[in-house]
């Protein structure tokens, strides 16, 4: 028995020693931090408490192993989270996001003025504390991340990086409580009722413009009749997709740009929900047809893209209805519909909706590889050599002493690969739970990490007057911005609050308090707006904590 006490000992840093602590560490928080209080859980951020307590009564790891096992932790994070954000990072930039993001950006700018005032005219002059207390006010860890590799650069000493995690931790459950109370307090003072909220997000949603709208149509219009559905494109200037046309004589066709439309014929048109009323004034009444039940070789399939020379692809080249006498009316990508317009590039993983005989369908599926086997193999080689490039970026001397490091390099690399990859022929297409799997272990490894590291002086550096001055400037700073946001976002320029609860977890990158908006409405208008704001929320961040170190450090 002597054997387990010896590997189980605080001080012993033998390699099965110390993968033991970490095991122990990351399982204990994670489910730890499953309990709820209040409907919110901490998640995957209590293994930073667990790994503090292991430090702090006498576990330690060797210094090597240490600093690898929490700086590839923290490239694995930073560039699994690149990827998931890439894709809608520039999208968030177009008009429907323009003014979230703004409100965001607002968010954090008042964030870093109150740190930068607690720092000049407040009781804490150590700004590597401040930081610290920043990130867990917001929640970020990301933002933490980036801080610590930027203090271990500039100290080479772990004294600096390990008084930011304490001021971290002790910022960060009122950090939490802080956005959801900030939440409590928009909806009191403006009066807000949640269901007239949901509701007005429904009927919005009704009218929305990019999801694909089914419809059909009988022509009764005569100025139409002997018209070309290319004609039609010029007189109903819309994206719109004619799926099947069925003639007076019942039988269903494929149509294709030259394929005329007669007084008489029924159409299956896909439209976004907002231009349906342009059809019924041009061709006629909207009627209804069981299209699946006509007596019809036409069969609709969806075929999963799987064949890496497709990413990238416009749908137009596919010359699907020459080729294969195919119509393709939608695209799905990542559970959301897309109208099926020549000029949208298909990506790995996107499900085109087809109409066609089976034999043609089945003859594109070939071609488009349609394997679910394929999907679920990751794409290690896009990972490394992203990592590679990430790496390399952030060791680039920006100017005034100023690096991505580890943190930013790789964060900006995955973003610009998952957006444009595909020029390179590189595939980054992830399945969900790959991502998810990569993301958490890294960063249950980085977490881990900090709080042993930070464990030892945890409680001498907290529980006094310093530490007390932590949690509330950290409660100051998580509350007063988002107060203020809030107003503004409310106040002049009447945002539902659904979306306010989303801007404000997004703002804050804080899964917790979204958990909470999305549980508490039943509706995912929290997660739409969360998503619109997190990946520039997510880089500034990790810019802003950077910066801070490297001009008052």
């Amino acid at each position: 028995m002597d054997w387990i006490l010896d590997l189980l000992m605080p001080g012993n840093t033998s390699i099965a020693s110390t993968l033991v602590l970490y095991s122990f560490v990351i399982a204990a928080g994670i489910y730890i931090g499953k309990l709820k209080i209040c409907g919110v859980s901490l998640g995957v951020t209590f293994v930073l408490f667990v790994g503090i307590l292991m430090g702090h009564f006498g576990y330690i790891v060797d210094d090597s192993i240490l600093k690898f096992v929490r700086e590839f932790g923290l490239i694995l994070f930073i560039f699994s989270i690149g990827l998931q954000v890439g894709p809608g990072f520039f999208s968030s930039f177009k008009k429907g996001g323009m003014r979230l993001n703004f409100l965001a950006v607002l968010i954090i700018a008042l964030n870093v003025l109150i740190v930068l005032g607690i720092y000049y005219f407040g009781n804490i002059n150590d700004i590597n504390a401040l930081v610290g207390v920043m990130s867990g006010a917001v929640t970020n860890t990301p933002g933490l991340a980036a801080a610590q590799q930027t203090v271990s650069q500039m100290y080479q000493s772990p004294e600096q990086a390990n008084l930011m995690a304490s001021g971290y931790a002790a910022a960060y459950p009122l950090g939490v409580v802080g956005i959801i109370l900030s939440m409590f307090v928009i909806k009191g003072v403006f009066r807000i009722s949640t269901d007239k909220e949901i509701k007005q997000i429904e009927d919005d949603q009704e009218n929305a413009q990019l999801k694909p709208f089914l419809m059909s149509v009988e022509v009764t219009n005569k100025l139409i009749d002997g018209r070309t559905l290319l004609q039609l494109h010029d007189v109903i200037q819309c994206n719109f997709v004619v799926s099947r046309i069925m003639g007076q004589d019942n039988v269903v066709t494929i149509p294709k740009s030259s394929t005329e439309i007669h007084v008489g014929d029924r159409l299956l048109i896909v439209c976004s929900a907002i231009d349906s009323s342009r059809f019924t004034a041009v061709l006629g009444p909207q009627i209804e047809i069981d299209w699946e039940s006509a007596q019809t070789p036409v069969f609709s399939r969806r075929i999963l893209i799987t064949k890496s020379e497709y990413n990238g692809v416009a749908l137009g080249s596919l010359r699907l209805h020459n080729g294969y006498k195919l119509n393709a009316t939608r695209v799905n990508r990542a559970g959301v519909d897309l109208l099926a317009s020549p000029n949208l590039r298909l990506q790995m993983g996107d499900r085109l909706t087809v109409v066609g005989n089976l034999d043609d369908i089945d003859r594109l599926a070939s071609r488009l590889g349609n394997s679910m086997k394929r999907l679920n193999q990751p794409n290690l080689i896009t990972i490394f050599v992203g990592i590679i490039l990430g790496i390399i970026l952030g060791s680039v001397n920006l100017g005034f002493g100023m690096k991505l490091g580890l943190a930013g390099g790789p964060l900006v690399v995955a973003i610009l690969l998952s957006r444009f990859g595909y020029k390179a022929k590189l595939i980054t297409y992830t399945s969900s739970s790959a991502s998810l799997l990569l993301r958490e272990l890294g960063i249950c490894m980085f977490l881990a990490s900090v709080g042993i590291s930070a464990g030892k002086g945890f409680a001498d550096a907290v529980f006094n007057t310093t530490g007390m001055w932590w949690v509330i400037w950290g409660f100051v700073i998580t509350v007063v911005p988002l107060l203020v946001v809030g107003f503004i976002a409310r106040g002049r320029d009447k945002i539902n609050f659904l979306t306010i609860m989303g801007l404000f977890s997004g703002g804050c990158t804080d899964p917790p308090a979204l958990a909470y908006a999305n549980n508490s409405t039943g509706n995912d208008a929290p997660a739409v707006a969360y998503s619109t704001v997190y990946p520039l929320t997510m880089f500034l961040r990790v810019v802003a904590a950077q910066a801070l170190i490297l001009c008052l450090a």
